[in-house]
């Protein structure tokens, strides 16, 4: 089994809408404690299963299409039966698909003996979304472009990281059919601000944004009341992920995190704890 850990924004800048339809985007990426588990096994053809009823088991699968891809860049004939134990939300903003996309574009070459640059699969990754070529390597990065400029750098959270996900889908599409092109005050140097927003949470708070926020809070005001009651229950900084509805917090500690995390679960929604320093290498 491959593990395929989600991601979190800390910060998301729209900058523009491009002339192919595209946004240009600035955000950092950094992976949690959430994966899902993905099988893959010789088969006579492509095959996708799922744990999960929402993530979808024909050719509209995003692991499909990158079996696809791969099957015909290779010139194979054989398949493979991908099934994915899902633990990470759909349509949540935590790039569950793209994650696992990118698994299946690294580790289905060594399975079929066949082997594809590394630039390749970054090509493969972009075209079948904007943030899938991220999930191909290690680490945190500044995405920039679609999401496929990146510069990855070392991030070190010292903060429990608790996810809140009250079960609402936001499609991607519709919520940057909401956003103003164009967005100011994005930092000139977004990493730097990150870093040294770990040492004095109040920089995250007062410089960074998402700009998906005033969009999906106007829709779903229960989005915005979890990321207020996590600043109410001490955390520190607290944002949404990507396009929603998932709402992160940082905690001083996993007490305090699992504290704030009763009342949601209560109230049916998912949860889920980062410790500190966690990477997903």
């Amino acid at each position: 089994m491959f593990q395929a850990y989600a991601k979190i924004n800390i910060g998301l800048y729209v900058v523009e809408r491009r002339p192919d339809g595209f946004h240009n985007i600035e955000t950092v990426f950094h992976r949690i404690a959430v994966a899902d588990a993905l099988r893959l096994e010789p088969a006579a053809a492509i095959r996708v299963t799922s744990s999960s009823p929402d993530a979808p088991s024909d050719q509209t699968n995003i692991c499909y299409k990158a079996a696809a891809v791969l099957q015909t860049h290779l010139g194979m004939t054989q398949g493979v039966h991908i099934h994915i134990e899902k633990h990470v939300p759909v349509g949540a903003g935590l790039g569950g698909g793209s994650a696992d996309a990118a698994c299946v574009l690294r580790e289905l070459p060594g399975l079929w003996k066949g082997a594809v640059p590394d630039a390749m699969l970054r090509t493969m990754a972009l075209k079948l979304g904007s943030d899938v070529p991220y999930f191909l390597s290690p680490g945190s990065a500044v995405a920039a472009g679609r999401g496929e400029l990146l510069t990855y750098f070392d991030l070190d959270i010292p903060y429990s990281i608790l996810l809140c996900n009250p079960g609402i889908h936001v499609a991607t599409g519709w919520a940057y059919g909401q956003i103003t092109s164009g967005m100011t005050g994005k930092p000139a140097d977004l990493a730097a601000v990150v870093r040294e927003g770990l040492r004095d949470p109040a920089l995250l708070r007062e410089q960074l944004r998402n700009d998906f926020e005033p969009v999906v809070f106007a829709a779903h005001p229960q989005v915005r009341a979890i990321k207020e009651k996590m600043l109410a229950a001490g955390a520190v900084f607290a944002m949404m992920s990507g396009s929603g509805s998932t709402v992160y917090g940082f905690f001083p500690d996993e007490p305090a995190a699992h504290r704030c995390a009763a009342p949601f679960e209560a109230a049916g929604y998912r949860t889920f704890v980062t410790p500190p320093h966690f990477t997903g290498a």
